[in-house]
């Protein structure tokens, strides 16, 4: 779980892999042929509901080329203490 504590604040970085492949339709076969990475690489990233502990630049890389996006589409900040003030 990749969380940051900023002035006592739990703030997620979350990981949308399985959502980019849904919206497009592409399934974990598909994706690893326009990849090039192994299969269970690819169950692990797409399963992940939180930024990856550990991501090469490499994987990244291919990741962004396949998928036609920009590093940042993979990503979202959440802020895990919305509405509990």
């Amino acid at each position: 779980m990749a969380v940051l504590k900023i002035e006592g604040s739990p703030l997620a970085v979350k990981w949308k892999l399985n959502q980019l492949m849904f919206e497009r339709g592409i399934k974990n076969q598909q994706l690893c042929q326009l990849t090039g990475l192994h299969p269970n690489t690819i169950s692990k990233l797409k399963n992940c509901r939180e930024m990856p502990e550990r991501l090469e630049k490499n994987t990244l890389d291919k990741l962004c080329k396949a998928l036609n996006i920009q590093p940042g589409d993979l990503l979202s900040y959440e802020d895990s203490e919305i509405g509990n003030d």
